[in-house]
């Protein structure tokens, strides 16, 4: 996704907003309006990849005409409305210098995008055309072509390189060299990455990515150190490295190494604190809550919790306060507490019910319904409420969201083991079988940690209905790590 501020010769145009496209999507949040917009492009047999960050470009006029992949999905969505009546202008207008055969060399390598540095063929490419970096790949080869495009070594003059797997295809010349200050496309580039990672923990989960994380982690501080020329560009990039860490640790997290994650968590916290970030500290100290709770310090994710809460507050954004105040419920949960879970819990689904709105970060594009009902059914399963928790997290399952298979693993594995601890093992059988058929696409510690506590439940049971058949499969499925 290159701009045309590298490869064109004609004024930058100031963006117009986009009007029309804001009035379609109504009262639902930007993340809300984006997954409908995988959804319809699952139900045309398009695979493409929409954030709200994605949605609040076009709103804001940066993308002036969708790529086509988009184009068949809007009008998919809204039959009978031209691209005109959504408020784009015709692709024949946002043309830019043409077609890849009026360009020289050196700018066909500025504009490549990831699926055209793996051989794959687009046509003519269109630099106000924002290019899908998802879209067009099989699951499972995205998984692995982009998994061994990470690239080793660090320092500033490999940082652009490191991040062009998750992000835009850089020159050579482009990566800051000495005496050189990066601009907006490495920004933009660092942004990318944090947005490709997380697509892919959603996916295939964070085993399989951890391993490759440390070389765009490098590249992003590579850049800080650098420097830069603009206020607002270094903002962009501490944010983008911010957010990178944080998206690291998530994956050290998953897998199970909490020292590391612990480490990625407090190196996010720190740029926030430099650069005067609100919204990059609360999401750090949102995340180490949540680290804290797994790794057994549950005071400790009380006082993380509410810190961010603290932090949070003047952000405006009542779904970000609700995941928070649930951060804080599984601490209490951790110690037991029934009553500041209960009253946390309460301050959860009181904010939650509020609605979604333009406030809420970007990554919290993932706590909808469904994941408000897993945490809450972690916080009954800490207090022994297996019933309860069960309950929970049957409704957690039933409501996420298909596309992310790594959470639909998570959610009937915490169902499994519910099921398993309250007494019911052929559920719970059943519903473990249903995370072991899961396990081809999703690489999580933390999956495989939940199942293997969930067969060591389910052991005197063995001649319950399913139960013999999950036991034997899970100790035939091998262990990631």
């Amino acid at each position: 996704m290159t701009s045309s501020e590298a490869t064109s010769s004609q004024p930058q145009r100031p963006p117009r907003p986009n009007p029309a496209f804001r009035r379609l999507r109504g009262a639902r949040s930007p993340a809300e309006f984006a997954a409908e917009v995988r959804r319809a492009a699952r139900e045309i047999g398009e695979q493409v990849s929409c954030d709200a960050r994605y949605i609040g470009r076009v709103e804001a006029g940066e993308i002036r005409c969708p790529n086509y992949a988009y184009e068949r999905v809007f009008l998919h969505m809204f039959p009978g409305r031209t691209l005109a009546d959504l408020g784009f202008s015709p692709r024949s207008a946002v043309r830019g210098r043409g077609s890849r055969g009026a360009l020289g060399p050196d700018e066909h390598t500025r504009l490549a995008s990831p699926a055209q540095a793996t051989g794959e063929s687009r046509g003519a490419h269109d630099p106000y055309d924002t290019q899908d970096p998802y879209e067009k790949h099989d699951d499972y080869e995205e998984s692995d072509v982009l998994r061994r495009a990470f690239m080793t070594g660090g320092g500033a003059t490999m940082a652009a390189a490191s991040l062009v797997p998750f992000g835009l295809a850089l020159d050579a010349g482009a990566a800051p060299l000495p005496g050189r200050r990066v601009g907006a496309g490495e920004a933009g580039a660092l942004e990318e990455a944090v947005r490709r990672i997380r697509l892919l923990d959603d996916r295939h989960g964070a085993d399989g990515l951890y391993r490759r994380a440390a070389a765009p982690l490098r590249a992003a501080y590579a850049l800080l150190d650098a420097g830069t020329t603009r206020r607002t560009t270094a903002d962009r990039l501490h944010s983008g490295a911010g957010e990178l860490a944080i998206s690291v640790g998530w994956l050290a997290h998953d897998s199970g190494r909490f020292d590391d994650a612990r480490s990625h968590y407090a190196e996010a916290l720190a740029t926030a604190r430099m650069a005067g970030d609100a919204a990059l500290e609360a999401h750090a100290f949102c995340n180490t809550a949540f680290l804290a709770r797994d790794a057994g310090r549950p005071r400790e994710a009380v006082r993380a919790a509410q810190a961010a809460q603290r932090i949070a507050r003047p952000l405006g954004s009542d779904r970000l306060m609700s995941l928070l105040a649930l951060r804080e419920a599984g601490g209490w949960a951790g110690l037991a507490d029934r009553t500041g879970c209960e009253q946390a819990l309460a301050r959860a689904h009181a904010l939650f019910e509020r609605g979604p709105s333009d406030a809420d970060p970007e990554w919290m594009s993932f706590y909808g319904a469904a994941e408000l009902a897993l945490l809450e059914a972690q916080c009954w399963s800490a207090l022994g409420d297996w019933p309860r928790a069960a309950r929970h997290a049957a409704r957690a399952a039933h409501l996420q969201d298909p596309h992310f298979t790594r959470n639909i693993a998570l959610y009937m594995a915490e169902l499994a083991d519910d099921l398993a601890r309250g007494g019911r093992p052929d559920e719970a059988a059943a519903a473990g079988l249903r995370v072991l058929d899961l396990l081809g696409e999703v690489q999580s510690s933390r999956v495989q940690t939940m199942l293997a506590g969930t067969a060591r439940v389910l052991l005197p049971h063995r001649r319950a209905s399913g139960v013999s058949q999950f036991l034997e499969k899970h100790a035939s499925t091998p262990r990631v790590g």
